[in-house]
């Protein structure tokens, strides 16, 4: 496991509480990511993983709790103003823009960058890392299958230069082959130094591959520790992984 680079704490998360309506998605959950740590949030449908990932991202505020990185509090901040700080949430569904050109999604990641030069040696690096992604980046993005879609979303997120990226669901509906990409590329990412939180229903293959992961059940976090220990927790196994 690659642990060369992990620091002190990137993320840090305190009592967190978030709603949508009267209904309580998150019920005060703390959790911490170590710079250079891929940290994976499991449990199942509805347990308050994805609220969790958006609450950070700014997409949604929370109703109670804290949320500092890098020892700044950006509870309730915008969108924008987390991906300025190094923030990238690559979101479930990849939500890439279907009418936009490959190309197009990929400047859209580097929105807020203002070096043009410097974002069209990232995007050169994109199409290296992804040679599927320049031959196809004339074409609209809703016309490419369901993994190409998800091969451009992480692109697009790695095209703001983020020092944490929020994986949500990345191999939801993609084909075996697909996901096992796709997990290969996060690993990636994390051994080039980025750190890496990750919600991901695939239990197995997120406890095999994170350096630590919190089990989520109902809003509450039930059972942290490494992705070792958890794949070895009886009750884990028995309810997440088929005995």
């Amino acid at each position: 496991m690659h642990i060369s680079g992990m620091g002190g704490v990137m993320l840090e998360i305190e009592n967190l509480c978030c709603s949508y309506g009267k209904v309580n998605a998150v019920k005060g959950i703390s959790l911490t990511v170590k710079k250079g740590e891929l940290v994976a949030l499991v449990g199942a449908n509805g347990a308050g993983k994805s609220t969790t990932l958006r609450a950070l991202s700014g997409l949604i505020s929370p109703t109670r709790g804290t949320i500092r990185y890098e020892g700044q509090n950006i509870t309730g901040n915008t969108p924008r103003s987390i991906l300025s700080k190094g923030i990238a949430h690559c979101p479930e569904g990849r939500h890439v823009f279907p009418e936009m050109t490959v190309e197009e999604n990929l400047a859209l990641g580097s929105y807020l960058r203002r070096a043009s030069s410097q974002v069209e040696s990232d995007m050169r690096q994109m199409f290296k890392r992804f040679p599927i992604l320049e031959e196809r980046k004339k074409q609209p993005a809703g016309l490419m299958s369901g993994g190409e879609q998800q091969m451009l979303a992480i692109a697009r997120a790695l095209m703001s230069r983020p020092r944490l990226v929020l994986f949500d669901e990345p191999s939801l509906g993609l084909a075996p082959a697909i996901i096992d990409r796709v997990f290969d590329l996060i690993t990636e990412i994390r051994n080039e130094g980025m750190t890496v939180l990750m919600v991901e229903q695939n239990a197995y293959a997120a406890l095999e591959m994170c350096d630590h992961a919190y089990l989520i059940e109902a809003g509450v976090i039930k059972k942290s520790g490494s992705g070792k220990a958890l794949l070895e927790d009886p009750q884990v196994r028995e309810a997440y992984l088929g005995g």
